[in-house]
């Protein structure tokens, strides 16, 4: 009897498994590889298998809403947009705010009118360029329902300036005041001629929200958190940390509701995870991937993986702080920097970290990047460095840090010890670093790597002894990207941004006036030559060796999805644009391929719901029918 019970009992299991099966609703082991050969959009928020889920598992939205899921390698660090610094931070202000100026997709140039896909929809300036006025739409609103007038663009400009809230204090730089003249129209006072007036991004604030926030704490303490109130067409309804972001389309913005539902960023600590998840269908797209998992993707069906020249750079950068500072104190001499230039193999780091989708940088101005002008100076070939070890011992024995025994040292004839920080986010960071302490090793300097988070080196930069600014570290390799105007990058070297957005320290008085020279230079042709004397300052001052104009490497399904678009036109960014609403039109267009294929993957989640409640129906009736023959064996035996 009880073997015959247990055989009954597997045999319901069997029939039950079957029917489920039958449906397509039970996943077994080939299911990822059906997955990835019958692709169907990510419609019911499903997650990975536990051994290729990202840190968690994110809630599954309700039935009939389509989810474009996207995997990255991090995640906000903070979604105060005056504390928050890392790109993801950026990109969920890109979807849930709107900025006063907007840009064309395709062209990246200020839209006006008709076309305007900002506040404003149009502005006009004086002659002697130190008055702006722009017009503010008055259809759009904020995503409680209050509508957004010119009042909040002037509250968030003024709580800036008097705040003097850092992120956003190279953008607001000249303005003395915003004025709302009426509920359209915002007047900008500056005290001079503002070059950067039409490409910057600011993210406008809804003044009912945060005029009940105190500077001290937007600085400090405020976390923003989800869900928060915003202008753009997403709202930001969730946050775990380490796990995902959940954005929600607002249907109601002024410029139509965006064609899916949700975004969910899902957060992967490993990116062949990543990748094997877009293999599977588990997520749509992904950035951030390293040359190997390209190469994987390159050939694969249904699938578009892109390298993308990027504006910005990787660099190494060194604590030139000349205050109080823990770090070594040879790299607050400029002439220690300059030999180190010479000891850095740019050529092989691109080849071998990169695996040559990046190429050797100069400047922080990205090279072949900016148009009429191109902001970018090329040192002189007398004035490059390049790689040549000899050169660099030279170089350090004339600065007065000979060898001894083998070892570099000091002028106190102390060893020369530095710490490398490479960042646990970034393969590429930590490749680099091991070449480059191999190649300083061999000029004599002893070299300690580490291997830092994001957080943990952010703390080491900004870190305090008795409420001073006292850095504790030497150098580090990490990346920058710049703005539609070079102001902003610029702005990172001066002695004011110290504190702020200064990761080096580095402060030189002829740059400083420069900067301030430049910044209300409307002539382009007399900015760019501003401009250039700024980046053979830093150079040859050396606060950062630039490494590389290095590509991001992107991929995202396209047998599921479409209207994918790039920004600028063809040759950028596709996921993760990075300039102010350009960042949020992408995921504006995405849209499910077709409406079969939607239903087929569960956009309209309909249809699954049916299929489980067939199976249950079926699954019920299995049981019953051997249950009522087994109960009158039992009750005969």
């Amino acid at each position: 009897m009880t073997t015959r019970d247990r055989s009954r009992a597997a045999l319901i299991v069997l029939l039950a498994a079957a029917a489920l099966l039958a449906l397509g609703l039970v996943w077994g082991p080939g299911s990822a590889a059906a997955a990835s050969e019958s692709p169907t959009p990510t419609v019911d928020g499903g997650s990975a298998s536990p051994a290729a889920s990202p840190a968690a598992v994110a809630p599954s939205p309700a039935a009939g809403t389509v989810v474009y899921k996207v995997g990255w390698l991090a995640e906000p660090d903070n979604l105060n947009p005056f504390i928050g610094y890392l790109w993801p931070s950026f990109e969920v202000w890109d979807l849930a705010y709107e900025p006063l100026v907007g840009y064309d997709y395709g062209t990246l140039t200020p839209t006006k009118g008709d076309q305007a896909t900002g506040l404003a929809t149009d502005w006009s300036v004086t002659p002697d360029g130190k008055t702006w006025t722009f017009t503010i739409r008055q259809n759009s609103t904020w995503s409680d329902g209050v509508p957004v007038t010119a009042r909040d663009v002037a509250f968030t400009y003024n709580y800036i300036i008097k705040n003097q809230l850092s992120n956003f204090t190279s953008y607001t730089q000249y303005i003395a005041k915003a004025v709302a003249v009426d509920d359209a129209t915002v007047r900008f006072e500056c005290s001079q001629p503002k070059a950067n007036m039409l490409s910057h991004w600011v993210p406008i604030l809804p003044e009912h929200i945060w005029s009940k926030i105190s500077g001290k704490d937007a600085a400090a303490a405020y976390a923003n958190k989800p869900p928060f109130v915003g202008s753009g067409p997403f709202k930001c309804v969730t946050w775990k940390n380490n796990s995902y972001v959940e954005m929600v389309a607002r249907k109601d913005y002024w410029r139509g509701a965006p064609k899916t539902d949700e975004i969910l960023f899902e957060y992967y600590t490993n990116a062949d995870t990543m990748v094997q998840d877009l293999k599977s269908g588990n997520i749509d797209g992904c950035s951030g991937l390293l040359s190997a998992q390209f190469r994987q993707l390159t050939d694969q069906p249904g699938i578009e993986a892109r390298t993308v020249r990027t504006n910005g750079f990787d660099e190494l950068g060194f604590n030139c702080y000349a205050g109080t500072s823990r770090g070594n104190p040879v790299l607050r001499d400029a002439k220690f920097r300059q030999a180190l230039n010479w000891a850095v193999d740019k050529d092989r780091i691109c080849a071998i970290v990169y695996g040559g989708h990046a190429e050797p940088a100069t400047t922080v101005i990205t090279a072949a990047y900016y148009k009429d002008p191109d902001w970018h100076w090329e040192p002189p070939a007398a004035q490059k460095y390049a790689f040549d070890l000899a050169k660099a011992g030279q170089a350090l024995d004339a600065a007065g840090y000979p060898l001894k025994n083998g070892v570099r040292v000091d002028k106190q004839g102390k060893p020369i010890t530095l710490r490398l920080a490479a960042r646990s986010e970034s393969m590429n960071s930590q490749s680099a670093a091991k070449l480059l302490a191999g190649w300083f090793e061999q000029i004599g300097l002893k070299i300690t790597l580490q291997t830092m988070d994001d957080g943990a080196l952010s703390d080491a930069m900004y870190a305090k002894v008795g409420g001073k600014l006292s850095p504790d570290y030497d150098m580090f390799l990490w990346g920058w990207y710049s703005d539609l105007d070079p102001d902003a990058i610029l702005s990172d070297f001066t002695t004011a941004q110290i504190g702020g957005w200064s990761d080096c320290a580095w402060s030189d008085a002829e740059y400083d006036k420069l900067y301030d020279e430049q910044a209300h230079t409307l002539d382009p042709v007399a900015r760019k030559a501003l401009i250039d004397k700024m980046q053979q300052i830093i150079y040859e001052q050396s606060p950062y060796i630039v490494l590389a104009y290095s590509n991001d490497l992107e991929a995202y399904n396209t047998a599921k999805w479409q209207g994918y678009s790039q920004s600028p036109a063809e040759i950028g960014n596709t996921l993760f644009p990075p300039y102010g609403n350009a960042g949020s039109e992408n995921f504006m267009l995405i849209a499910p391929k077709t409406a079969a294929a939607t239903s087929a993957g569960g956009g309209s989640r309909v249809g699954l719901w049916v299929a489980v409640a067939v199976a249950v129906v079926v699954v019920v009736l299995i049981v019953l029918l051997v249950v009522r023959r087994r109960r009158p064996r039992m009750m005969e035996e």
